[in-house]
């Protein structure tokens, strides 16, 4: 397949092209910057030039490819209007990606996030069948604003696009990680003398090799029908607690009860005070079964024994 990747160069990207290429695809990468551009060569990509707020390019390098896979995002505008704003840039990227696509039945595989079912509401072990939760003007602030393009995407079914949503698990995982939740947390750890967990610990987090996350990605694109979410989940349920201990053998450092409280927790998490609260149990049942998916790489606490997280411990 000749397939059109955005967000190549990005940690889940630059393990997605070489994955796709393996297997005999055409990859063709978007590309903003002679950096960028030069990364997606070395990585064996064609290279196109653009960004994400060229609606007509993107329309045209869609309709020319036989499927695509969207893992970019403006993050850029975290900073001045946050996930609100990057949402509400992301959404008519989808729409375009479905007016060039509507009737042909090719794939469209979007990036997602294990959060959007709401497992906290859900009270229960989240699973493939569980849609995303509307999100209105009251969850601007919050991680469920993203929840509209999930559901874009997947309602592209119905326009006739094979679409389909990859929910990637909290901690993505790779001796390339240099920004996700596990590299935060240790930066915290390092700075407050002590790995915090909020409250007992017992809320549970989940993870995935990030090589992983990009053999689930070949398999949407491949085989996957229309109208999907899938769960790029290795590790389903891990008690936080248990994580924070692991980081703090590792660097040293106890790992210490964070008190549940509107001014304590903020004092220790900052802006992840309401991430690391809440439980995400989630299942990869029915992906494995669809797609044939089988996460090979190492769990989360084998990957933190590789060391590779803790260079100068």
């Amino acid at each position: 397949m000749r397939v059109f990747v955005t967000g190549g160069t990005g940690h889940s990207g630059s393990y997605i092209v070489p994955e796709l290429i393996a297997a005999g695809h055409e990859v063709t990468g978007l590309a903003r910057s002679d950096t960028a551009a030069a990364a997606l060569s070395a990585l064996g990509a064609k290279v196109r030039r653009g960004d994400l707020g060229d609606l007509d390019g993107l329309k045209e390098a869609a309709a020319d490819s036989d499927g695509v896979i969207h893992v970019a995002h403006r993050q850029d505008l975290l900073f001045s209007g946050g996930i609100h704003a990057v949402a509400a840039a992301e959404l008519p990227i989808m729409l375009a990606y479905g007016e060039a696509l509507a009737g042909t039945g090719k794939p469209l595989v979007a990036a997602g996030s294990i959060g959007s079912p709401g497992q906290g509401f859900l009270g229960r072990t989240a699973t493939e069948e569980d849609p995303a939760l509307p999100s209105g003007d009251e969850h601007k602030g919050t991680l469920r604003a993203r929840n509209v393009v999930e559901t874009a995407v997947v309602g592209l079914a119905e326009r006739g696009v094979r679409s389909s949503v990859v929910r990637i698990a909290n901690i993505a995982h790779s001796t390339t990680d240099r920004a996700g939740f596990l590299v935060q947390l240790i930066a915290l750890a390092k700075e407050k003398g002590f790995v915090g967990y909020p409250g007992d610990g017992a809320n549970l987090w989940n993870a995935v090799h990030i090589r992983d996350v990009a053999s689930l990605f070949r398999l949407a694109l491949e085989k996957g029908p229309a109208g999907k979410y899938w769960h790029a989940v290795d590790d389903g349920g891990i008690p936080f607690r248990e994580i924070a201990e692991a980081i703090g053998s590792r660097l040293g450092l106890p790992a210490v009860s964070v008190p549940v409280d509107e001014l304590v927790l903020p004092g220790y998490f900052g802006f992840l005070a309401n991430i690391v609260t809440q439980s995400y149990p989630a299942s990869n049942l029915v992906t494995r079964r669809t797609l044939g998916w089988e996460p090979a790489q190492p769990s989360l606490l084998a990957d933190l024994d590789n060391g590779h997280y803790f260079p100068a411990s």
